[in-house]
């Protein structure tokens, strides 16, 4: 698979990743084949949530989100894949920002396997702010997605943004920043 953007360390071999996330995609459009084309909506039409697929499948489709939708459709769907391969589990086991933002390279884990598929690193935690490396092939946007959703789960709602970006920066990984009015527990799990 050639990748347009390559993170640092990312081989990806054998990198599949589970259906539920491929059907993010479908939740969030009214009208697949219009948006992706016939073959796109198709394909997507058969994918099961339980059952792993190449990683290439949903960054065609990322792809495609991107060129006629935009950011705010990879936001959305970012969004919609958390609720679909992750929120149930997150809200059993997370309580914090910082339960989820330590975690998020497991919620990647969970629904991505393979040899080398990069991740997702804590720089930096303090009050209110941190920073995370990503290194994983998904579209920047959609990962904010996804972010946005588990800080939302857990009762953080937090600014997430990116200071570095391999897509518009030309950097080797993404830096993503996140932002919080609350310290208290919501944000350190500590009462």
């Amino acid at each position: 698979m050639t990748l347009k953007y390559r993170p640092k360390g990312y081989v990806g071999h054998r990198h599949e990743t589970l259906g539920s996330d491929i059907l993010s995609v479908a939740r969030i459009l009214k009208l697949p084949e219009q948006t992706l084309g016939r073959d796109r909506a198709a394909k997507l039409a058969t994918v099961k949530a339980d059952q792993w697929y190449p990683i290439a499948d949903l960054l065609d489709l990322m792809d495609a989100l991107d060129e006629r939708v935009g950011s705010m459709g990879l936001l959305r769907m970012g969004r919609s894949l958390f609720d679909l391969s992750h929120k149930e589990n997150v809200r059993k086991v997370a309580s914090s920002a910082k339960d989820i933002l330590y975690a998020f390279d497991s919620l990647y884990h969970h629904a991505n396997r393979g040899d080398r598929i990069g991740g997702w690193h804590v720089v930096k935690f303090e009050p209110g702010y941190a920073e995370l490396e990503n290194t994983t092939p998904h579209h920047c946007m959609m990962e904010q997605g996804i972010m946005t959703a588990a800080l939302a789960a857990v009762d953080c709602p937090s600014t997430v943004s990116q200071s570095q970006c391999i897509r518009t920066t030309g950097h080797d990984c993404c830096i993503f920043t996140v932002s919080s009015m609350f310290t208290d527990a919501r944000w350190n799990g500590q009462g």
